[in-house]
């Protein structure tokens, strides 16, 4: 073979051998271990030095072999020497550590990084085990003069690992052609395992530096010559300290058939490469001159056989000879022999069948040995690479699978850095147990649960360390949530008032099933423990109530279960609902959630209606204004005519738009609106039940002004409703001084800007004190706010509670309320000894209309929270009440849209983006009854 290949072409290939060797034995050579970060590697270069031959090329193998980044065994054949030459490269040497390097992304991370490493390291050790089962000697190449300890977990780890495969192996050789110790030992015999090593320093030949305790005992005579020159004494050195670590480790044991490898007892086994000459050109000059007085000597005819291979080493040692001392006389040192001299002292044992004797102690075992021929060592080489290497044969695959499957054996020999992770990572996983675990309730939230995780995180990162890290971090997780999961885990469902349900997880049961505490999960219904007073719908009876989790209870059942014990009799007017065409009807699907930009280009109801406001002062001349002109708009407000139909000023011309009015459809029959009616649900849709309630209680003459309303829970003196004067139309036009006013709300009934009213220094509510009583009709509304203690009060202004302490009922007009804004939650008066404020809500509007030529169009519009929440209205938008009428508008308990519900504000949240849009009230006048 003139060139090296690759380990797996090698042994697919046909070598023709000379047929006078063809029944002579191959010593089998394997070269292994590490390369410096420089050109070239040293273990090809020896092969080139012992062959002398250009072999192996300086600068890298071939371009096939290239393409791989794994170990790769080079197989080069000297016929001539009968010595067959197995050299491992991994990633110990610099052109494949470069190549791995190479291949790992950027991204990756430092687990995954270690794992690769570590499979690398594993192809290593499993490549090693094939050298040391096929090879009689072993060399191991070292860039340096120093032993590597970590040598000594590599070897233990082969030792385990190949007496774990061992059972394997034999399984795989019971069909070879060799003897029965090799079947039995799996190997030719106890490979022994030399070393060589680069010299990376200069040695001092005696002087100052090698006085004292030299290594050669010369005490402390430094000018005595020595016995040795430095790099034997290096040698010897190193040989005691390699000795004594393997024995030390339980690696060489006395018995040698034992070990993974022997050492011999009474030869050098180590062996320092000299550093390069001071003089390149002399030294190249001298190999050159050596070269040639090699082909010189040897003019004899070949021999065959044995006495050839004498021949050839016979003739090659003399030359080989150097003097590190070139004055022998004074110096008086032994000579150092090559490379090739010191490897060749082994080989020869080999090739003579003599074998070798490394066992010591006082009964030493004799070891067997086995020369094979070309032939038997490839077979017995193919059934190995196909079981340890790669698998190209079904009927290998199984005891393949099984020899992989033992190299976790490597994991606590090798990885040691992970070994170290481990232990320090298992430690902290309890610790980090007991941070999550402490301070805990029995049962806990999410949010509970994720903060305590992040500080089990924070003390597992204090403790935890290395590549294991991440993997027990992931297992803190699990185990934490497995936890919280196992009994621990309360019931994330919020109620309607934000507040958590106090159970732990559950079920909740089905239409006619019953709870079930025993079942794992329990099935129960929700429960806040959170309770609270309210009334009924038309307020004449309170009641306790539970938290509600759903809008049917909150805005429905409770309702109706009072209704049964309060006002089941009473008139009133039913909201259309969803009524179902078919057995199965579905809800409707919720709409796409508009973006910020639709929602912020959404017209505001109070904000149009504001706007309109400031369009028609400035319509008026342009002149300063005074709050006249406010007294005045809160005029045309009672006449009926929104600032939307306040004649020319209200339609803004002739080509302005009116506001868009809400045009009645054919409801769906099929699909019904799963949450409550507000500005964002599709056109043409009804929930099943109304979250809205409006009673009559009677006539207009039911409500005493002076005695106020008569129901449970009001606060003294703010029970009463606020008077509301309402100027109707009648058919005679004559003015008590004769003179006809227009009530067509023409700008000629409005006052003269900068003029006080005759009669009154403001109030919109005596606006009219010079007309005849017929033409005024007094009506009442009160806004009444209830809290959760069931206290209630009357409010006549945003910021205003009615508080009446003497006869005569309240005095203020309800003009201010009806044109402004009232808000949704206001602060109760009646504040607990908590630092938490109190807040109250508009539970109901009570409406007493006249017994007059006058109704009243009810049209309610609330915004439970900041944009862009939508506005909410009942089912029908616009109500008319009817003469000599008292009513009540019950609002709802909760609001809730398809995003979930519009929960009552906090404490850091403004009340004013709660409200209830102004316009709930305005008045029609109709035809008075005939006479």
């Amino acid at each position: 073979m003139a060139l090296p290949v690759s380990l797996g072409a090698f042994l697919q290939s046909e070598i023709i051998e000379d047929p006078l060797q063809k029944d002579e034995g191959v010593c089998v050579l394997g070269i292994f271990g590490k390369s410096a970060m420089q050109p070239g590697s040293a273990k090809e270069s020896l092969i080139n030095t012992l062959a002398d031959k250009h072999i192996f090329s300086l600068f890298g193998l071939g371009d096939e072999d290239d393409q791989e980044n794994g170990a790769v065994i080079q197989v080069y054949y000297n016929q001539d020497s009968r010595v067959l030459y197995l050299v491992l490269t991994s990633v110990f040497d610099n052109r494949q550590l470069l190549k791995a390097c190479e291949s790992l992304s950027a991204g990756v991370g430092h687990a995954e990084a270690h794992e690769f490493w570590k499979g690398a390291e594993k192809q290593h050790c499993m490549q090693l085990l094939y050298l040391f089962s096929l090879c009689h000697v072993l060399l191991l190449v070292h860039p340096t003069c120093s032993f590597d300890v970590t040598y000594d977990r590599l070897f233990r780890a082969l030792d385990a690992l190949r007496q774990k495969v061992l059972p394997l192996l034999r399984a795989t050789l019971k069909d070879t052609p060799v003897s029965k110790e090799w079947k039995m030992n799996c190997r030719p015999c106890p490979p022994r395992l030399l070393f060589v090593f680069q010299m990376n320093c200069t040695l001092r030949v005696g002087g100052s530096g090698s006085g004292g305790n030299g290594a050669d005992g010369s005490g402390g005579n430094s000018d005595k010559p020595k016995k040795h020159s430095p790099r034997r004494r290096l040698q010897h050195a190193l040989e005691d300290q390699i000795y004594r670590i393997f024995r030390k480790s339980r690696v060489l044991t006395n018995q040698s058939s034992n070990c993974l490898f022997t050492v011999p007892a009474n030869q050098a086994f180590v062996y320092v490469v000299p550093g390069p000459e001071e003089d390149p050109i002399g030294a190249i000059l001298a190999q050159l001159r050596s070269n040639c007085a090699l082909r010189e000597n040897d003019t004899s005819a070949p021999a065959p056989g044995q006495r050839r291979y004498n021949q050839m080493r016979h003739s090659s040692r003399q030359p080989s000879f150097n003097v590190e001392n070139t004055n022998l006389s004074s110096g008086g040192q032994l000579v150092d022999c090559t490379l090739k001299e010191f490897l060749w002292q082994h080989v020869e044992l080999v090739l003579t069948k003599k074998g070798f004797d490394d066992s010591v102690g006082r009964n030493p075992q004799p070891s067997h040995f086995e020369l094979p021929t070309y032939s038997r060592w490839v077979q017995v080489a193919y059934r190995l690479h196909q079981v340890m290497i790669t698998n190209t044969e079904e009927e290998m695959a199984e005891i393949a699978i099984k020899v992989q499957a033992q190299l976790k054996v490597l994991e606590g020999f090798l990885d040691a850095d992970a070994k170290f992770s481990e232990n320090r990572c298992q430690k902290a996983l309890p610790l980090a147990h007991s941070a999550y675990q402490s301070n805990l309730p029995h049962n806990y939230t999410t949010t509970v649960h994720k903060n305590q995780l992040a500080q089990a995180l924070r003390v597992y990162s204090q403790h935890a360390r290395g590549i294991a890290f991440q993997r027990y971090a992931v297992q803190l997780h699990e185990d934490c949530y497995k936890f919280w999961s196992n009994g621990h885990q309360l019931c994330e469902e919020r109620s309607l008032t934000d507040q958590h349900c106090v159970h732990k997880f559950h079920l909740l049961p089905k239409t006619g099933e019953k709870p079930e505490l025993d079942h794992n999960p329990p099935i129960m219904q929700h429960n806040s423990r959170g309770r609270s007073t309210s009334s009924c719908n038309c307020g004449r009876k309170q009641a306790p109530r539970e938290d509600p989790f759903d809008i049917q209870a909150a805005n429905y059942d409770f309702y109706q279960i009072l209704e049964e014990k309060c006002c089941s009799k009473l008139e009133r007017i039913q909201f259309p609902v969803f009524q179902a065409s078919t057995p199965d009807p579905a809800p409707a699907p919720a709409p796409a959630p508009a973006s910020d930009d639709t929602t912020s280009r959404t017209p505001d109801p109070a904000s149009s209606a504001g706007g309109d406001a400031e369009h028609l002062k400035e319509k008026e001349g342009g002149v300063s204004h005074t709050p006249g002109d406010s007294t005045s708009l809160s005029l045309a407000l009672s006449l009926g005519q929104s600032t939307d139909s306040l004649g020319p000023y209200g339609d803004g011309g002739e080509g302005q738009e009116k506001r868009p009015s809400l045009v009645d459809r054919q409801h769906s029959t099929v699909e019904y609106l799963p949450g409550m009616l507000h500005s964002g649900c599709p056109k043409g849709l009804l929930p099943k039940f109304s979250s809205w309630s409006l009673v009559k209680l009677g006539p207009a003459k039911s409500y005493n002004p002076h005695a106020g309303l008569e129901q449970p829970g009001f606060l003294p003196g703010s029970n009463f409703l606020l008077p509301w004067d309402v100027v109707i139309r009648c058919r005679s036009e004559e003015d008590v001084g004769g003179v006809a006013e227009p009530l067509d709300g023409s700008s000629s009934s409005w006052p003269a800007p900068n003029k006080a009213l005759a009669g009154k220094r403001g109030g919109a509510g005596y606006l009219w004190r010079g007309r005849r009583r017929d033409d005024v009709a007094r009506a009442f509304v009160g806004f009444e706010y209830e809290d959760s203690r069931g206290r209630r009060f009357l409010s006549s202004a945003p910021d205003k509670v009615v508080k009446v302490l003497g006869p005569g009922g309240a005095k203020e007009p309800a003009t201010r309320a009806l044109n402004s804004d009232m808000p949704l939650y206001i602060p109760s008066p009646t504040q607990g000894r908590g630092v938490k404020p109190h807040y109250a809500q508009l539970a109901r509007l009570f409406i007493v209309v006249p017994d007059a030529p006058l109704e009243l169009i009810l049209s309610p519009q609330v915004q439970p929270g900041p944009p862009p929440c939508p506005v909410f209205h009942p089912e029908q938008p616009e109500v008319v009440l009817p003469p000599d009428s008292m009513w009540v508008l019950r609002l709802p308990y909760a609001y809730v849209t398809e995003r979930g519900p519009c929960y009552p504000p906090k404490e850091n949240q403004p009340l004013a983006s709660y409200r209830v849009l102004r316009g709930i009230l305005r008045p029609s006048t109709s035809s008075p009854p005939p006479q």
